[in-house]
């Protein structure tokens, strides 16, 4: 019975011993296909390897290209690799890495998962702007170096992020509407439907706060005309959604069309409850506070649209909005 036993023990772990063999040589084979299909991208030009890393790497060494290129390839192989971007095959490549002692992987372009900490903190950035934080937002896209990255999506990004703090912060006008117009040049990310509206919105703004109305409003207009049948497949379309029709509620108040900017204001509070989003309830709240005092509404009312503020304020951690719903309550006290 024991003999059998051992024997059925035997043969299970020489079954998982061989799958543990397969399992292993399929790992390794698909590596080595994604450095092969990395490595053909780069070839045909789909991806930029990072060449001047490589060259910096043989000055550093202080190897000239015929010192290097010596036992491995030809000076002209070498010479088209760095001159031109003729990528050699991954052998003749991982040779001239490991004369460098330079790791093969930091010559293949980022792709994927490498954009994960710039994505963190334009994350992060697009939230402090949410919440009026301007200058950790400023702050945090200073640490972004956005020369090093080549996706679109993530450059139009930062544009617009960029803009709308300078235009928080009042930097110069012609400043603020070069980097709209660099936003809208940027068509070939998947949310440049989107970019656009945030950098119409961006323009009426830098010419509502010049006291150009009729400019301001041209490009309001124009938002507006779009804006409600904007498809928000992801949470960030309906910040950006929300952060379109709230400065257009913004502006239309600042203009005195007040009917309008409830009407805005109320949509914006609606897109709020049907997403589950809080964050751009206290700021509607506020400003639908700040009309009703324009509009001389009973100070119950006020009060209460006040109140209604503070607490989405304090469910946000929104400091900037709580201390300006401290000064209307206490300018209301002496009415």
């Amino acid at each position: 019975m024991m003999k059998k036993l051992y024997t059925i023990l035997y043969q299970a772990l020489t079954v998982l011993y061989e799958m543990c063999i397969i399992l292993t040589i399929l790992i390794v084979k698909t590596n080595t296909i994604k450095v092969g299909n990395t490595l053909d991208a780069c070839r045909k030009g789909e991806m930029n390897m990072h060449i001047e890393r490589f060259i910096a790497a043989r000055k550093q060494k202080g190897l000239s290209q015929y010192e290097l290129a010596e036992g491995i390839c030809t000076q002209a192989t070498l010479s088209r690799f760095e001159n031109n971007a003729h990528v050699p095959n991954l052998k003749i490549l991982n040779k001239l890495c490991n004369k460098l002692d330079l790791p093969l992987g930091e010559l293949f372009p980022k792709v994927g998962v490498a954009y994960t900490e710039v994505t963190t903190k334009m994350n992060q950035a697009e939230f402090y702007l949410i919440t009026s934080e301007y200058q950790k937002a400023s702050d945090l896209l200073e640490t972004i170096e956005i020369d090093q990255y080549e996706e679109p999506g993530l450059c139009a990004r930062y544009l617009y992020i960029k803009g709308f703090l300078a235009i928080f912060r009042n930097e110069p006008l012609i400043d603020n509407l070069f980097i709209f117009d660099q936003l809208l040049t940027e068509k070939d990310c998947a949310d440049a439907g989107i970019f656009q509206l945030l950098a119409y919105t961006g323009i009426g703004m830098i010419y509502a706060r010049e006291k150009d109305q009729v400019k301001a409003e041209f490009y309001f207009s124009k938002v507006l005309e779009q804006i409600y049948a904007y498809p928000t497949k992801k949470m960030e379309d309906t910040w950006r959604v929300l952060h379109i029709v709230f400065e257009c509620g913004v502006f239309y108040a600042d203009v005195g069309e007040l009917e309008i900017s409830n009407a805005l204001l109320n949509y914006a509070i609606s897109i709020c409850s049907d997403n589950h989003v809080t964050y751009y309830l206290a700021r509607a709240a506020i400003q639908l506070a700040k009309n009703a005092i324009v509009l001389n509404r009973p100070k119950a009312e006020i009060l209460g649209l006040i109140y209604d503020a503070r607490a989405y304020s304090k469910v946000n951690r929104n400091q900037v909005g709580l201390a300006v719903l401290a000064d209307m309550e206490k300018s209301l006290e002496h009415t």
